[in-house]
């Protein structure tokens, strides 16, 4: 009698651990996932980057990541309202003014890698090999003399890349709205990301001013090739950054710094700078860390984790 009331207090007890098992399994399996939204730059998103990098991270955060990709200007509108958690751009000077208002915090950069003027393999404007100020400068005085096939495409949409040629005309002495915008025929605005201003620049058969990620992604459709690809100012810089939530409370503060830290992970610093080299030969970005000096940043923001 006392061996069967040991035998059925054992069954009793592990019955009961099994249920409890059960039981929180079936509560981790059905609580509700996070949300993560980011907005992003269109190179981030059209070259599939994020593509390969979000399944993961849902997985080990039980999130949802919802992205929305927009060019820098528009990207850093969202953030200035609340409308995302995380932002992920590559406009440095608009990037420090938006961090010195208050409304973004814990910027870090994750991965760099170069803009290319892009033309036609003919080069009507004779512009292969200069530096992007001489070859913009060259653009424009035959844009405006007509010469044939000169034609040169802008993002014309407030985004990093128009950011990046709006600096370079700078550089190359015009004032963007007097000298370059209304001067001529030659230059097109296309107020459109950067998948879609190659593919317009294409159809032209005009120049136009990409990151080189984009335009790898998109080479397999296109016939224009890079004919500027060097000179210090065409160094493209990707951050990551929370908005701040003494800002807008509203902001997943948790997960967005897990998606900070992911990014900067050694896992996917790693998975950056092999992103691409399969279809393309080479990466479509170079992994920030350890690239402090190199990109001129200071070392503690160069793809380094919260504390």
């Amino acid at each position: 009698m006392e061996k069967r009331s040991i035998f059925l207090v054992v069954v009793v007890l592990v019955a009961a651990l099994l249920i409890c098992g059960c039981t929180q399994s079936e509560v981790a399996a059905t609580e509700p996932p996070q949300t993560l939204r980011i907005a992003t730059t269109t190179s981030l998103y059209d070259t599939g980057l994020l593509d390969a990098l979000t399944p993961a991270f849902e997985q080990e955060h039980n999130a949802v990541v919802q992205i929305v990709s927009a060019g820098t200007g528009k990207a850093l509108e969202y953030g200035q309202r609340g409308d995302v958690d995380i932002l992920m751009v590559h406009d440095r000077a608009r990037e420090n003014t938006f961090l010195e208002e208050g409304y973004g915090i814990n910027r870090r950069v994750f991965a760099y890698n170069y803009f290319v003027i892009v033309g036609p393999e003919s080069d009507p404007a004779g512009i292969r090999g200069l530096q992007p100020e001489e070859a913009f400068t060259t653009l424009r005085e035959k844009g405006i003399e007509g010469t044939e096939g000169v034609v040169f495409v802008s993002r014309g949409d407030d985004s990093g890349t128009h950011g990046k040629e709006k600096a370079i005309w700078q550089s190359a002495g015009y004032e963007y709205a007097a000298d370059v915008q209304q001067s001529g025929e030659y230059y097109i605005e296309a107020g459109s990301g950067m998948g879609a201003t190659l593919v317009m620049a294409n159809e032209k058969q005009a120049y136009t001013l990409s990151d080189i990620g984009t335009y790898l992604a998109y080479q397999g459709d296109l016939t224009i090739v890079p004919v500027v690809d060097e000179g210090d100012i065409l160094l493209n810089i990707y951050s990551v950054m929370e908005i701040n939530p003494a800002m807008h409370p509203g902001v997943n503060t948790s997960i967005a710094q897990d998606w900070i830290n992911y990014m900067v992970s050694d896992d996917v610093q790693q998975q950056i700078a092999e992103f691409g080299v399969e279809s393309y030969g080479r990466p479509l970005f170079n992994a920030a860390a350890g690239k402090a000096d190199t990109l001129g940043i200071p070392a503690e923001e160069c793809a380094t984790p919260l504390a």
